[in-house]
């Protein structure tokens, strides 16, 4: 995101906050999940990387999770799971790694994670952004994803973007470290007036309870959690506007900057699934729909 907090998938920067809530007990996990995994050596030894070929030899590779539902959590079997780790389990098989072993962080945590050899791959939805693109490289996305809001039913003040929002002066609120943060102040809401709450469970109940008229989230994760509310409705997917246009996120994986041919084997692979139309297949149990399929590249996301 160009304004103070950058779109990263759901985020800001690489330090701050999660985008959504670590799951209980994700911090354990990745404990002992650190703990128990073989570090593969990945420094670069030839042009373009060879950790491909280390995680061919080991058999395995670690996968850097933040512990968001629906993008890379430990269910409550204690199994791995997420749109990025499920793709990232078929993609790998193809490339010839078989297992794939979770390490848990917080999400400001991952690109540094990544950076230190604490993982692999950031299997996280990560948003892709200029900013993260000066410090990682990215697949090419496998999800777009627009924003929408929950409103009370029947959407009393008619909110529908961000400019709407402030001209009808509605109360707003959105998530820890969201993108919708920065989406907001850009349409002329004050920062100090938004009312930043956990995710978007806390959002949907603030909008029930009548202290905000509006949460903003994604519309996937919007969508979900309002399934079940008698109170309250989402709206329609929306565009952003950053920069004076509109604007879809992607989120991808990320690899450090020396494995381009990791990275470039991935996009192989990733390319086949969404011809074939198998990306959609294993992205559909996790809320995904056929309009968050995506041909965007990393390329236009980072800006070149």
């Amino acid at each position: 995101m160009a304004p103070p907090l950058q779109p990263l998938r759901r985020i800001t920067g690489t330090s701050g906050p999660s985008r959504r809530s670590l799951l209980a007990g994700v911090a354990a996990l990745g404990a002992l999940g650190a703990a128990g995994c073989s570090r593969v050596p990945t420094a670069s030894t030839t042009d373009g990387g060879d950790l491909l070929d280390r995680l061919r030899a080991a058999g395995v590779v670690r996968l850097g999770i933040a512990g968001e539902i629906p993008f890379g959590y430990i269910d409550k079997n204690g199994e791995l799971t997420g749109e990025a780790p499920e793709l990232a389990k078929v993609i790998f098989k193809r490339l010839g790694v078989d297992r794939v072993q979770p390490v848990p962080t917080e999400f400001g945590s991952l690109i540094p994670g990544l950076n230190s050899q604490q993982f692999d791959v950031v299997a996280a939805g990560m948003y892709v952004n200029a900013e993260r693109c000066e410090q990682v490289i990215f697949s090419d996305p496998d999800y777009q994803m627009l924003d929408s809001f929950i409103v009370r039913k029947g959407n009393p003040l008619g909110l529908r973007n961000y400019q709407d929002v402030v001209e009808k002066k509605a109360k707003f609120a959105t998530g820890t470290g969201y993108a919708e943060i920065a989406y907001a102040v850009e349409a002329g809401y004050q920062e100090s007036d938004i009312l930043i709450v956990p995710d978007q469970v806390a959002g949907l109940n603030a909008v029930e309870a009548g202290r905000v008229d509006v949460f903003a989230g994604t519309a996937l994760t919007t969508r979900e959690v309002v399934k079940k509310s008698s109170k309250a409705e989402v709206t329609e997917a929306f565009k952003p506007i950053v920069g004076g246009e509109p604007h879809v996120d992607g989120g991808a994986f990320a690899f450090r900057p020396t494995e381009t041919k990791l990275r470039d084997a991935f996009n192989v692979e990733l390319a086949k699934l969404k011809k074939s139309g198998e990306l959609l297949r294993i992205l559909k149990p996790f809320g995904f729909t056929e309009d968050e399929m995506t041909d965007l590249t990393a390329k236009e996301l980072c800006g070149g």
